[in-house]
């Protein structure tokens, strides 16, 4: 039941019509609030401030995917050198998301890449200027996409941008991508379950399996030769149970709260987001702003079945 609701909430981000519609409604306004700083870069850092004030992190991402329209390419651009700029001027960690196929890969590569050079090289550029570690973090899609993404981070890393990657615990491959990134020292991943269905043998199906792989990448992220190599693992997700059998293995392996973190979505489970800062973990949260919310937001509410009093108070209001 809950594939099914997940599904039928896709097929509502994927509707250019439904999107036009929910985000031209006043009253869907509340779902957009709910789980998006903002239509602007000012909005969000104005949002990042309140949650550095309450002792959060914050990843910002300019909203917009599988992008096919030039103009739109290049917008994304501006805004990801804007919020790096923002971030900077208000001292502040640079730490921005980006999707490849919101910067031209959906497109032509050779354009996204050299668009990626740009928005990394100012990240780059600001983060010595500012002295606080900046981060462009590389947000992983679906599986056509794994192996154009890494080898984008292998083209910024040559040309000296800080990049932290995203790794799926879905996709049976993500521990061979894994090693080489801990073995070379000094990386930084972020490890998600994944949201992309995917039917087909590279994945796994179930989640309990989905589960077992995340906890087995995270050992890998928590070992002896990551911790040896300054190796910084990222743990997004909202599960208690994982959660707890990270803290444990981070324990067991001597690692401090700070060297590893916790990234969280804005707006989703801020009850555990707040236990978990209060227990002295260092949580981030995932921050997206922009005017193109809807497919975002309505993946949120997808993700659980409770929030669909969300979805229909928005539906049924004028």
């Amino acid at each position: 039941m809950k594939r099914i609701w997940q599904s039928g909430m896709i097929a509502l981000a994927r509707s250019p019509r439904v999107t036009r519609w929910m985000q031209g409604n006043r009253a869907a306004a509340s779902i957009a609030r709910r789980f998006v700083a903002g239509a602007d870069a000012a909005q969000a850092m104005s949002v990042a401030r309140e949650l550095e004030k309450a002792g959060f992190k914050a990843s910002l991402y300019y909203l917009g995917e599988y992008v096919k329209d030039p103009a739109i390419v290049a917008e994304n651009g501006r805004q990801k050198i804007a919020v790096a700029e923002s971030l900077n001027a208000a001292q502040l960690q640079i730490h921005v998301s980006v999707d490849s196929t919101q910067i031209g890969y959906a497109i032509e590569e050779a354009a996204g890449e050299a668009l990626a050079l740009r928005i990394g090289s100012r990240v780059r550029d600001l983060g010595q200027a500012g002295g606080l570690p900046p981060v462009l973090m590389l947000n992983m899609e679906d599986a056509e996409y794994v192996d154009r993404i890494l080898a984008l981070r292998a083209r910024l890393l040559a040309a000296g941008v800080p990049i932290a990657q995203t790794l799926q615990a879905y996709l049976k491959r993500s521990a061979g991508d894994l090693a080489p990134m801990i073995a070379a020292g000094g990386g930084q991943v972020r490890l998600v379950k994944g949201a992309f269905a995917d039917p087909r043998p590279h994945a796994f199906q179930s989640p309990a399996e989905i589960d077992e792989n995340y906890l087995r990448l995270a050992r890998m992220m928590l070992g002896a030769e990551a911790r040896a190599h300054g190796f910084r693992p990222v743990f997004g997700t909202h599960d208690d149970a994982l959660i707890a059998e990270i803290r444990l293995i981070a324990k067991n392996g001597g690692w401090q709260p700070g060297q590893y973190e916790f990234e969280m979505l804005y707006g989703v489970r801020t009850e555990l987001q707040r236990q978990l800062r209060a227990a002295g973990e260092q949580v981030r949260l995932y921050l997206p702003f922009g005017r193109d919310w809807w497919p975002y937001a309505v993946r949120r509410v997808g993700e659980s079945p409770r929030n669909a009093a969300l979805l229909a108070r928005a539906l049924v209001s004028g």
